[in-house]
């Protein structure tokens, strides 16, 4: 029933920034541990960041610093704050919303750890350049 549409994807030259972001419809927002997750030609999909109902987050290591997720409850979106893109961040980027489960939510090495349900965006390509 949730439904999530990606956009601001694109190609941008290394050293440049993206701001992608993430659409919810369809059930309640607000509560859901929400997430990015990238996968790249060849390669496995990986979160990238996430950030909890309370507003806590996580990274995975090589965005740290340069990557930002943020939330807007009230619009019912979810962004992804994309700085000082390097080609290796090149990638189709998914966006992720993880129904509460019957334990706390945690957010580490930037995934929500919950056993509520998952759903799923179609993505949006980021490509990154020289």
């Amino acid at each position: 029933q949730v439904q999530l549409v990606e956009s601001g994807g694109g190609s941008v030259q290394a050293g440049g920034s993206l701001r992608l972001s993430c659409a919810v419809s369809g059930d309640t927002y607000s509560s859901y541990c929400m997430g990015w997750f990238r996968q790249a030609p060849g390669k496995e999909r990986e979160g990238v960041a996430s950030i909890a109902s309370d507003g806590s987050t996580s990274y995975e290591d090589s965005v740290k610093g340069r990557f930002i997720v943020s939330r807007d409850n009230a619009e019912s979106t979810l962004y992804l704050q994309m700085n000082s893109l390097e080609p290796e961040d090149s990638a189709m980027y998914y966006c992720a919303a993880h129904r509460p489960g019957s334990w706390r939510v945690r957010v580490v090495g930037g995934i929500c750890l919950t056993d509520g349900k998952d759903y799923w965006g179609k993505g949006t390509l980021v490509t990154v350049s020289s």
